[in-house]
C-alpha cells in the first residue's frame, strides 16, 4: 500500500490503473467506496478526457473551449510517466446506495474518483437486473 497524505491506496488496484493509463485497455470492475458500491468499466484517464470533451464539442463557444482543453488533458495524461495513479475512470458506470436502483440508471455515465478514498473492489461488473438487455 502507498501513502498519500495519510490515506493508504490499494497498490494493486493502483497497478491496475496504471495498466489502464499506459496500455489503454479497459477492465470491468465493481468498487466500495464509503458505503456505495460503484460498478463498471474502467478506462484509461486519456478515454475518460476525450470522451468527456466529446460532450462539449457541439456547443456554444464556451463548451468548445472546455472541450479543446479536456482533449489536451487527455493527451497529456498519455504522456505523463509519474509512476503514482491518483485518479481512477470509469465508463458505463452505475452506482448503488442500499438496495434502490442504481443512481443513474440511465445513460453513459462517466466516473472519476481518488484512489486513495476506494475502500475495496472486485473484478466484474454488476448488471442492473432491472433492465432489459
Amino acid at each position: 500500500m502507498s501513502t498519500r497524505n495519510g490515506a493508504t491506496k490499494d497498490s494493486i488496484l493502483e497497478f491496475f490503473v496504471q495498466a489502464a493509463n499506459k496500455h489503454d485497455f479497459s477492465l470491468d470492475i465493481t468498487l466500495n467506496v464509503k458505503g456505495a458500491v460503484i460498478t463498471g468499466t474502467m478506462i484509461s484517464a486519456r478515454e475518460y478526457f476525450n470522451t468527456l470533451s466529446e460532450i462539449f464539442v457541439d456547443g456554444n463557444e464556451v463548451a468548445q473551449m472546455l472541450s479543446e482543453q479536456l482533449g489536451k488533458a487527455g493527451e497529456a495524461s498519455q504522456s505523463n510517466d509519474d509512476s503514482e495513479a491518483f485518479f481512477i475512470h470509469m465508463k458505463e458506470t452505475k452506482v448503488y446506495c442500499g438496495d434502490n436502483k442504481p443512481t443513474p440508471s440511465k445513460g453513459e455515465i462517466l466516473w472519476r474518483g481518488k484512489i486513495n478514498e476506494i475502500d475495496g473492489f472486485f473484478l466484474g461488473k454488476i448488471l442492473d437486473s432491472s433492465r432489459k438487455e
